[in-house]
């Protein structure tokens, strides 16, 4: 069986190894990106190239998106030369970016209009899984789609869940990394405050990481505080996004979040600061440099 043609558009450090590995497995791959090197750089490895979105979807079964923002989804699928203008009646989009599940379901009927389907599927796990197809992928959407792609999604993730109606994923991701993120801004500023009352650190790291308080999200901040090794791999400007995300699908909810205002405040001062750019424990040099 011939597998399906797949467009993808965002080739990030995510993106561009999700189509190494599509391209590995045998997929006809065509990609799109505004950064010329790395549409270049999936050229070298097979992949065609599109001029414009529409162009994309002209041509293939599968659009899949790999973008930072639900503004950039929104306009790579309504411009004039966009996605949605494109797409053939019976083909699916999959988003997985992280995005505001109302931006989501609102794409998502608007191409139900046009007989196209669409799955929200955000990632978990880091660029080197993407490579090796080892992801956890979180999928939402119309049950019977799901099942039709999921031969595909299995290529790309080693755990594949199926989480409800479109947008569940979306929802899932958000909760997810407000409570990751959420860890990492306390666990950091506990070693600043250690820091700063003369307590050491890594004896702090050994008290509380033999208790109920160890996680991974721990040892992350603790290679950063104790080692100065910053190995997460998620920048203070996305998580910062993700939070005022994760804020905004609470106010859609109708309630609130003290403690997720707490965290984006952290997040968004920190980037204020011009650290965005660094992994999120890197926030530990901001709570060092507080003063009243």
């Amino acid at each position: 069986m011939s597998k399906p043609k797949i467009g993808f558009i965002g080739l990030g450090l995510m993106g561009g190894n999700m189509v190494e590995n599509l391209l590995n497995k045998g997929f006809p791959v065509t990609v799109m990106d505004l950064n010329s090197d790395a549409v270049n750089m999936c050229v070298d490895k097979g992949a065609k190239t599109a001029s414009s979105g529409k162009t994309l979807a002209e041509n293939v079964d599968i659009v899949m998106l790999c973008l930072t923002t639900s503004d950039i989804v929104e306009s790579v699928m309504y411009a004039n030369d966009g996605v949605i203008a494109g797409l053939q009646e019976g083909s699916v989009v999959i988003d997985f970016g992280t995005s505001i599940p109302s931006s989501t379901r609102k794409i998502g009927a608007d191409l139900s209009a046009k007989g196209v389907d669409m799955i929200d599927a955000p990632l978990g796990r880091t660029p080197a899984h993407a490579k090796d197809g080892l992801l956890n992928i979180m999928a939402s959407g119309d049950k019977t789609v799901f099942e039709r792609i999921k031969p595909v999604l299995d290529e790309q993730g080693e755990n594949v869940f199926y989480l409800g109606e479109l947008g569940a994923g979306h929802t899932t991701k958000l909760i997810n990394n407000f409570m990751g993120m959420t860890t990492v801004c306390a666990m950091s500023q506990a070693f600043a405050i250690a820091e700063k009352a003369g307590v050491d650190r890594q004896q702090l790291f050994d008290i509380m990481s033999a208790g109920p308080s160890n996680s991974p999200f721990m040892q992350f901040c603790k290679n950063y505080a104790v080692d100065n090794n910053s190995d997460l791999g998620f920048s203070i400007a996305n998580a910062n996004k993700d939070l005022g995300y994760f804020l905004k699908m609470v106010d859609d909810l109708g309630t609130q979040s003290k403690i997720a205002e707490g965290s984006s405040a952290n997040l968004q001062a920190a980037f204020d600061a011009g650290m965005g750019a660094g992994n999120v424990p890197e926030i530990y040099d901001y709570f060092l440099s507080l003063s009243k």
